[in-house]
């Protein structure tokens, strides 16, 4: 089994689910989509993930905005609102009759080419719009375990080269950066920024803990995260210091904590970087604490 931040339980009821294409549900093995989509040729697309929690999809409208940003960003105009998106996304839930414990994938893509081409212009038919929901229960083992880092050489780039905040298709970045992380022994990678400083994983966001208070980057540098966003409102409802500042492997190295963060897996500890083991080197009692407090909001938003 794949050890990391994104580690689900088996689930066998995912060989046969329904996946969205355009408004047509297909079996899981009859999904599929044209070798001229702008996605597959030239990674010209954006996508957002949903966590379904007890019935109710968890901070929607933030998920929602996000994508919404990113299309803008591109320059991706959708045919739909955001209440039609949604409907698209819960038709596609209740014909797997799920209920809890779902990941929710939304991949937009520019559409069909008529030649394989980076022109925009040559799209001839889109948005291309698939669905995919699947039963995803993070391994409460992988969390108790924790993950380990390995910060890779790939920095996160600057706004005017490719904006980090950017949920769009084009992750060979982020992918080499896993790669070389886990040639090096490490779960998952941790990045810096163009200046050195810490930004963020290449999959999740980044945070340590230093004489009880939270410490996360600046954020120009990191995808914006909705979950890194709930943490730090977390921290502020509950008079916890959360620092979003500059800061080097220094800092990281002699950390009492640390953890990463995302929509699927939540909290996640870190219990090593690059082979220097973190505090106490397990999932220590802030991390812990701070876990049950974002899972009460998560409560509390789908209540």
């Amino acid at each position: 089994m794949i050890h990391g931040t994104h580690n689900a339980i088996e689930d066998p009821k995912n060989a046969n689910i329904q996946i969205m294409i355009n408004d047509t549900l297909y079996d899981r093995k009859d999904a599929k989509i044209s070798v001229f989509d702008s996605g597959y040729l030239v990674g010209d697309g954006i996508w957002e993930a949903f966590r379904l929690h007890k019935g109710s999809l968890a901070f929607a409208d933030m998920h929602l905005n996000r994508l919404w940003s990113a299309a803008a960003s591109v320059g991706m105009k959708f045919p739909f609102s955001k209440k039609e998106l949604l409907e698209k996304v819960w038709r596609v839930i209740e014909a797997n009759h799920m209920e809890d414990h779902v990941h929710v994938r939304v991949m937009i893509t520019r559409g069909i080419k008529k030649t394989p081409s980076q022109d925009p212009r040559l799209t001839i038919s889109g948005p291309n719009v698939v669905i995919i929901a699947e039963h995803k229960k993070a391994s409460q083992h992988s969390k108790e375990k924790g993950i380990t880092l390995f910060t890779s050489t790939i920095r996160r780039g600057s706004p005017d080269y490719l904006d980090p905040r950017l949920n769009c298709h084009s992750k060979l970045h982020e992918v080499q950066a896993l790669i070389q992380a886990i040639e090096a022994g490490g779960d998952e990678a941790l990045m810096l920024d163009i200046n050195g400083f810490v930004s963020t994983c290449n999959a999740t966001n980044f945070f340590i803990i230093r004489d009880n208070a939270i410490w996360t980057s600046t954020g120009e540098y990191c995808m914006n995260g909705i979950t890194r966003q709930n943490v730090i409102q977390v921290c502020k409802k509950h008079g916890i210091v959360c620092k979003q500042k500059n800061f080097s492997l220094f800092d990281v190295y002699s950390a009492d904590e640390a953890f990463v963060t995302g929509t699927f897996g939540g909290l996640t500890p870190v219990t090593k970087i690059d082979g220097r083991i973190i505090g106490q080197g397990k999932y220590g009692d802030f991390t812990k604490k701070l876990s049950g407090l974002y899972e009460q909001l998560i409560e509390e938003e789908c209540t």
